[in-house]
């Protein structure tokens, strides 16, 4: 691959990159540890639509996200609610604004995607670490397809930052297909 075509796909060769040292550094994880820590994340990826969708510029995409990952960690380090519960009910609070407020795009899309993978993330983080593995990893690799969809879907196009559906979509699907094959 020439550096022209990896500075056009700079999303993807970040998005492996990251997912590469992640998979390093929890390559010693248990199945419980891995469930719960990527069930724990996965609430942040609708969170993100529905906060930029109701701000309604790109622009503010990976801005977001930088402030999604501190929320996510910094409620894992207090140690005092679920960083899944508490973004699930952000992402509804949201959404309860967006409705009132108005949102820029129809917030109905992602609302659905609150409701599937928010439902994904809690019910994999409440069962057995075993069926949780599957939850948690259909909601990663669903999530993927759901940013593809936001990658080329042209009623969908315009939400969030491309090169962010592209890197997420990559992201998602690894973390996804990591779940189920290399723990």
């Amino acid at each position: 691959m020439n550096a022209h075509a990896v500075s056009r796909r700079w999303p993807t060769c970040l998005a492996v990159a990251i997912w590469a040292a992640q998979a390093a550094a929890g390559a010693s994880d248990t199945l419980d540890e891995s469930v719960t820590g990527f069930g724990e994340v996965l609430p942040l990826l609708p969170l993100l639509y529905v906060v930029i969708n109701q701000l309604g510029t790109p622009r503010s995409t990976w801005p977001v996200l930088g402030a999604g990952l501190l929320l996510v960690f910094g409620l894992q380090a207090l140690d005092l609610v679920s960083p899944a519960g508490a973004m699930v009910g952000i992402a509804l609070g949201v959404l309860l604004w967006g409705a009132v407020r108005g949102a820029p795009h129809p917030p109905a899309v992602q609302a659905v995607g609150v409701a599937v993978f928010g439902t994904l993330a809690v019910t994999g983080l409440l069962v057995d670490p075993e069926v949780g593995r599957w939850l948690v990893a259909a909601g990663w690799f669903f999530h993927g397809l759901w940013d593809l969809a936001h990658l080329t879907m042209e009623r969908l196009k315009g939400i969030v930052a491309p090169t962010f559906a592209e890197w997420c979509a990559v992201v998602d699907v690894l973390v996804g297909v990591e779940l189920l094959v290399l723990r």
